[in-house]
């Protein structure tokens, strides 16, 4: 059954092509397995929540019908503007506009979000369809100063201040001497674009829409992780060929569903972070069907997403065993009027056999995060340039992830506090942060299941390191800077040196502290090679030789984990890591990397080919790999079939032996030069 809705309908009609509906929600609301819902051109100013799901066979699909651009949005517009001088506007709206919740009144708020200067609503003003920087006073929306954390710093000179009453929401506004009467200026009033208000509503195919300015909530793991658009604990959804912008947090939500709850507070103690996330984990195991045949399993593919305060995509547990590929996202977390950790492109945690892949991530606060239980990820032919923090950052995970063939382009490229991970024909010419992190613990699974088969903290180590390029970044400077756990390049300036030579860093605890090592694998030199033998392999008489301080730092749980490497390229003074004693080291460049975030381009020259070609002896496979320590698992296909790395980027063939490492396969002589 085919349904069409149009501008131009009504929702007492029959919802054919020349009798259509006028809402996406009439058609939502009777939509059955097989059904299609072709939506018309126009602006839809609702939430659709649709009711039924489809099957693994008869999918229920919404579309756009192809006549033009099909808006579905969270926002209002507002006309009724009354100038009160000194560039500043007013209006007074009834709290019977708002869907669900007052965006003005709700604060922002939820588990791992930091403290700010002020408190921050989750509602905005929008001046043709971008959003406004709310603050603290009509003080400031009459005398605006730069946002000292914005992206963009112009743009926050646009300011909106909101009081709420019993019955109306009054809101100033500073457009900038634009005539918001003239302009087409909006305000948040619902939370959702597209977004099922219970969990188990399948198989939801979503295409071909703009979908913009809501108002979800702060979307932590521990928590009911709200988005603009997304499936809300279900399975099979396909969401594709979309504009997603002006989300207050969320773009697509993949994530945990509204009976998770965050209360940090059992009586007057509160539980861990850790504890409450291992909580989660069990409840949704034992309570909430977490497993591959109920949730998960979406495809995210060839959507542009930007302007999302929290994240472009985030998902814990409800994204596992999902493909996120072929997709734009940019200017994530760019007004900064708080922060959080869950601040990414894409944030995912438990991410089992997910593939992240094609994606081209830029001009965020960071690239990919992964958190916890990143196990059968792939990270796979993406492009990262110009992220503030780094382009990826994996933690307290116990592997098997894989990454490879992925462009790493921003200043740093890789915040690593993991475990299992296994590198291969990537390009790096940023800094590396390596460190261990004891005093979490977090699960591993059975292969390819969402059952835990057990518990670790992280040791640091179990990586490898194939077939990669190291662009040095001219820095002569190869020691190690200590920075702090969020901290990002450029540094502050340093505090005062102590008397043990080391930086002192007011109101940081030792533990929060990580390593900032040059471009490289120089970070590694601490720990063992694969190669060699390793502590659980001496008898009881030779582990007694050892020593008492080796004896008692394995005993303490503090025994890092050996690492792989062969085959990589070190260029421009990259630092090689102690287990390549043989690497490929030179002076030159041999690459030159050009990054223009504005228009969202980078060009790629490769002008000495003969460095590179042939510069690695093997083909790197799942055999090669191996296993990962602590799940015991191989690095293979969420099918169990084996990896073969025998194709570039571009999917070009790589010959037997003899490759070229980095993400190119490289065949001729002169220059060559990539676009993206």
């Amino acid at each position: 059954m085919e349904y069409h809705v149009s501008v131009h309908g009504d929702d007492q009609a029959k919802g054919t092509a020349d009798q259509p509906f006028r809402t996406i929600s009439r058609a939502a609301a009777i939509a059955m397995p097989g059904d299609t819902v072709i939506v018309h051109a126009g602006v839809y100013r609702e939430w659709v929540n649709p009711a039924n799901s489809g099957t693994e066979e008869h999918r229920i699909v919404y579309r756009s019908a192809g006549d033009g651009e099909v808006v579905i949005t969270g926002a209002e517009r507002i006309t009724d503007w009354k100038e009160e001088g000194d560039g500043v506007w007013s209006t007074e709206v009834p709290n019977s506009i708002f869907s669900i919740r007052n965006p003005f009144e709700v604060e922002l708020s939820g588990d791992w979000l930091f403290d700010g200067a002020f408190p921050v609503h989750l509602g905005d003003v929008y001046l043709n369809c971008k959003s406004l920087y709310e603050c603290a006073s009509l003080d400031q929306v009459r005398n605006p100063e730069v946002w000292p954390d914005a992206k963009y710093p112009e743009d926050s000179l646009l300011k909106w201040y909101a009081e709420v009453g019993p019955a109306t929401t009054k809101i100033w506004a500073n457009f900038g001497g634009k005539d918001p009467r003239k302009e087409n200026v909006e305000i948040s009033v619902r939370p959702y674009c597209f977004w099922p208000d219970k969990p188990g509503i399948n198989y939801i195919t979503v295409s071909g829409f703009t979908l913009r300015q809501a108002a979800p909530q702060w979307a932590p793991p521990t928590a009911y992780q709200e988005g603009l658009i997304g499936p809300h604990w279900s399975k099979g959804w396909i969401i594709e060929n979309n504009l997603i912008y002006e989300s207050k947090n969320v773009g697509i939500s993949l994530g945990t569903p509204i009976g998770t709850g965050h209360d940090t507070v059992n009586g007057r103690h509160k539980k861990g972070g850790t504890q409450r996330e291992q909580e989660v984990i069990l409840r949704a195991l034992h309570t909430g069907g977490w497993h591959k045949d109920r949730v998960g399993g979406h495809i995210v593919r060839n959507n542009v997403i930007h302007d999302c305060e929290q994240a472009g995509i985030v998902g814990h547990m409800g994204g596992a065993f999902s493909r996120i590929y072929n997709n734009r996202i940019y200017n994530i977390h760019h007004k900064r009027l708080r922060h959080g950790a869950e601040v990414a492109g894409i944030k995912l945690h438990a991410a089992l056999d997910t593939e992240i892949s094609g994606n081209i991530i830029y001009s965020c606060y960071r690239g990919v995060w992964l958190d916890w239980q990143a196990q059968g990820t792939r990270v796979s032919r993406n492009v990262f340039f110009d992220n503030l923090s780094e382009d990826f950052f994996v933690e307290v995970c116990h592997g098997p992830y894989m990454v490879d063939h992925n462009l790493f382009l921003s200043l740093m490229n890789v915040r690593n506090m993991a475990q299992g991970g296994a590198y291969v024909h990537n390009l790096f010419t940023g800094r590396f942060v390596v460190r261990s992190e004891l005093s979490r613990t977090t699960p591993y699974h059975f292969p390819h299941e969402t059952a835990v088969a057990g518990y670790s903290n992280i040791s640091g180590g179990d990586d490898r390191y194939y077939n990669n390029i190291f662009l040095g970044d001219h820095d002569e400077n190869k020691e190690p800077v200590p920075i702090t756990f969020f901290e990002h390049l450029p540094l502050k300036p340093r505090g005062e040196i102590g008397e043990d030579g080391k930086v002192v860093m007011d109101g940081v605890p030792d533990d929060s502290i990580c390593y900032l090592y040059p471009v490289g694998l120089g970070s590694y030199d601490k720990h063992p090679n694969v190669k060699d033998k390793q502590w659980w392999e001496y008898s009881k008489e030779e582990f007694a030789e050892l020593g008492e301080d080796v004896i008692k730092t394995i005993v303490e749980g503090n025994a890092v984990l050996p690492v792989a490497m062969d085959g990589n390229v070190y260029l421009n003074d990259a630092v090689p890591s102690r287990h390549e004693p043989d690497a490929k080291v030179y002076k030159q460049e041999g690459i030159k990397v050009e990054v223009h975030p504005a228009q969202g381009k980078v060009r790629i020259q490769i002008s000495e080919p003969a460095l590179l070609r042939g510069a690695s002896p093997m083909v790197v496979t799942t055999d090669l790999l191996g296993k990962t320590y602590h799940a015991d698992m191989k690095y293979e296909h969420p099918d169990s079939t084996p990896y073969r790395f025998d194709a570039d980027f571009f999917g070009n063939k790589r010959p037997d032996a003899d490759v070229t490492p980095g993400p190119f396969e490289l065949t001729e002589d002169g220059a060559v030069e990539f676009e993206f």
